[in-house]
């Protein structure tokens, strides 16, 4: 019996492919973890439109106990696992497909959109960008944004944009804010003595992608310490293609 990985897409319900439906009408059993990509979908909603119960994973569930949630019992059942975004873009459903492989277990992909193709709506070429990297809240790290730091400046030097996600609590309900994470950021190059990211650096900020209150600004850091708006993530553009600076100055802010 085969253990689905099913993308729901970015945002809402309407995100969800007609592939993930037909899929889950399939399935004997219906798991979801959302915090990957926080979606504007509840457990109820969920229900709602797969017709069926939807069990919600918590994170330590997903990462420590899906041998027993998801590949035990896809030994006899068809058991899905419905995923924000796309499936793929988070190492931990890789994982989980090799060890459920390894065990003899068939898996099926659904995919869908994620914020890994939806940033380019921002205008910047998509295979300009280098490696991304996830800013925590303050209270997750003791000392330094080091490995943020590194990542960065690895991609200013090779002229390439680099895509910040910005992290989540979805229990409690908290997302970290873009001026926050500027802040962090920001701090880190300033203790470092690197002026390669400052104050005056161009950043673009892109909110609710793939909803219809998504919005992109493009400023300068400074105009964005205070900047709010969530669920974001942030590019730090490396060199600018011609094309991607003429479309960028369509969301020029301040």
């Amino acid at each position: 019996m085969p253990l689905f990985f099913i993308s729901l897409g970015l945002w809402d319900k309407g995100s969800i492919p007609l592939k993930a439906l037909e899929v889950a009408k399939k399935c004997d059993k219906l798991f979801a973890e959302l915090y990957t990509q926080p979606m504007n979908l509840t457990k109820e909603d969920l229900e709602k439109v797969f017709g069926k119960k939807v069990m919600l994973l918590t994170r330590s569930q997903l990462e420590n106990e899906y041998r027993r949630i998801l590949i035990e019992p896809a030994k006899s059942l068809n058991i899905g696992l419905l995923v924000g975004g796309d499936a793929f873009c988070a190492t931990t459903h890789s994982t989980i497909r090799l060890e459920a492989m390894k065990e003899g277990v068939e898996t099926k992909v659904v995919h869908s959109s994620s914020i890994f193709s939806a940033v380019a709506e921002t205008g910047l070429h998509i295979y300009k960008f280098g490696k991304s990297v996830t800013v925590p809240f303050p209270s997750k790290f003791k000392t330094s944004l080091g490995s943020v730091y590194e990542t960065i400046k690895m991609n200013l030097m090779n002229d390439l944009h680099t895509l910040i996600l910005l992290d989540i609590d979805l229990e409690h309900g908290k997302f970290l804010k873009p001026g926050d994470a500027l802040k962090m950021v920001l701090e880190e190059f300033k203790s470092r003595n690197d002026d390669s990211f400052n104050e005056e650096s161009h950043v673009v900020v892109a909110s609710k992608l793939g909803s219809d209150e998504a919005k992109i600004v493009y400023s300068k850091v400074r105009n964005l310490l205070q900047y709010e708006e969530v669920p974001s993530v942030i590019v730090i553009p490396g060199e600018l293609h011609f094309t991607e600076r003429e479309y960028l100055e369509w969301f020029r802010w301040k």
